[in-house]
């Protein structure tokens, strides 16, 4: 079935849309976008979609087959090589890019609802990401023109050589369920604004913002096939995705055993290849941090969103001096923490998005008491809720060899551990196989420029923790990956350079066989 502009859903998303997520009684179908069409699967399948609050199915999503990722990526291609996009101009690419971006910002409401019943995340947050993702799009506008090549001093007489940055091509983005329309922005955004075309795979756990963000796409102005979005597992979605041969570039964002699948795929086109696979991020608190701020900062860090951050904050070294009185205000905020409804104003966490996530976490907690963990706050489900909820966690680790410190566990549990100097605190600190975030409080200035220096990780917050910015770059090393997004570099690698010589002399060119 293939429709043009509908809305993508079958039961509409008009303005009742917001009685549908009140009641949770309709089961809402939503489609696919591919060359500027909504579409189901082409044999027809579809699967569930649970809202983690309730436990109760509220919307399905096409299951797509190898056939339909094809028809995106060859719709990609097209636009990309022959159609509109193509000849467009940076400044009118630019201009889309902004229009989409003022659209996301008057959509923030209904689209952060929607991401806030799919995902369990709270609409607060949800909403105002989603107006904050605006200033993305509106980044990579003004820096669609604005990049370039360079004339060369070549050694040789009478030749003129410059480069230009030229477009890959089709570029196959995948993105996770925790903060999509975020993850979106800073993939789409710099790959458009440099004249690529982009084929977006939602995660099969919560597809349905990512679907209603592609309502805007046409209506910002972008021709058809210029962003397409599938929806489905990874096999066979994601495996005919990224390996592809009209794939130039894969923009992968998850986790480790995935992202090794992704890179087996590669080896069937070659494309280029971005990686953020999560992390274990160390939260150190040195004897004469801000204790105040420094709890704020540790609790926003592992407690926002539930946990369910690539950076969230879930190794806590705590200096000895301070360590009794920290835990003390951390685990009175901790008891306090409000439970419950992510649409309602008044709830400060949320449940967790699945429930393979909740049975690991109930897991891993069981075996760090076994290894010798206590349990400071939480350490189990609410007893009186249903949906997919874990408390506020905080487990006192006796040894930095305990399971639970290395292992991402994408939920509101925090490891703790004391440490005496800056020497040990950085060794427990980079004694993991992730690599992605820090965040360090201390009111030495010296004492942080050489932690920041120290601890290897590719984004490193010091006073401050979980703040983004369309300019600053992020990005992991080691086990969180390889590679970039956000900033204006971002740009630079959705193109590459292309090198073009110039004979300037009227000289006819010399006898390739006599050599001078």
């Amino acid at each position: 079935l293939m429709i043009r502009r509908p809305p993508r859903s079958t039961q509409g998303v008009s303005s009742a849309a917001s009685d549908v997520y009140k009641r949770q009684t309709d089961v809402r179908s939503y489609q696919m976008l591919i060359d500027g069409n909504w579409v189901n699967a082409s044999n027809g399948a579809m699967f569930e979609s649970i809202n983690p609050a309730n436990g109760q199915v509220w919307s399905k999503v096409p299951e797509a087959t190898e056939s339909d990722v094809n028809e995106a990526v060859s719709a990609a291609h097209r636009a990309f090589t022959t159609g509109p996009w193509s000849k467009m101009t940076p400044t009118e690419r630019g201009k889309c890019l902004r229009k989409l971006g003022d659209l996301l910002a008057e959509k923030s409401e209904p689209l952060g609802r929607t991401e806030s019943v799919d995902t369990g995340k709270m609409l607060k947050e949800t909403r105002w990401q989603a107006k904050y993702i605006a200033e993305f799009f509106h980044f990579y506008a003004g820096c669609a023109d604005k990049i370039s090549g360079e004339t060369l001093p070549i050694d040789k007489p009478d030749l003129f050589v410059f480069t230009n940055r030229e477009p890959l091509g089709v570029v196959a983005a995948i993105v996770p369920w925790n903060s999509q329309l975020f993850l979106v922005a800073v993939k789409v955004g710099p790959a458009l604004a440099a004249g690529n075309t982009i084929v977006l795979k939602a995660s099969e756990h919560a597809s349905a913002a990512m679907l209603e963000f592609g309502e805007l796409i046409e209506e910002a102005g972008f021709p058809p096939g210029v962003v397409n979005i599938v929806t489905g597992h990874g096999e066979p979605c994601g495996k005919a995705l990224t390996s592809h041969p009209l794939v130039a570039r894969i923009s992968f964002t998850g986790g480790p055993n995935a992202a090794r699948h992704v890179l087996y795929n590669s080896a069937e086109n070659f494309a280029e290849v971005s990686l953020e696979l999560g992390g274990k991020s160390p939260f150190i608190v040195f004897e004469d941090a801000n204790i105040e701020s420094a709890v704020n900062g540790s609790v926003a860090g592992i407690f926002g969103a539930a946990g369910q951050s690539c950076v969230a904050g879930s190794r806590l070294y705590l200096h000895e001096d301070i360590a009794d009185e920290f835990l003390d205000r951390m685990i009175e905020i901790a008891k306090g923490i409000k439970i419950g409804d992510p649409l309602l104003e008044e709830t400060q966490m949320g449940p967790l998005c699945t429930i393979g996530q909740l049975e690991n976490i109930e897991k891993e907690v069981s075996h760090a008491i076994e290894e010798g963990g206590q349990v400071l706050h939480g350490g189990k489900r609410p007893s009186n809720m249903d949906g997919l909820f874990y408390e506020p966690t905080i487990i006192s680790c006796n040894n930095q060899n305990m399971k639970i410190v290395d292992t991402e566990l994408f939920g509101p549990v925090l490891s703790v551990l004391k440490f005496k100097t800056e020497e040990e605190v950085i060794g427990l600190a980079n004694d993991t196989v992730h690599g992605l975030a820090a965040g360090i409080f201390t009111k030495d200035s010296a004492r942080s420029l050489r932690m920041a220096k120290a601890v290897r990780a590719g984004i490193v917050w010091v006073n401050t923790y979980r703040v983004v910015s369309p300019i600053a770059e992020f990005g992991g090393i080691k086990g969180s990956g390889y590679g970039r997004e956000s900033g204006f570099q971002a740009m630079h690698d959705y193109t590459r350079p292309k090198t073009i010589w110039m004979n300037t002399s009227d000289e006819p060119f010399g006898n390739p066989f006599v050599m001078r």
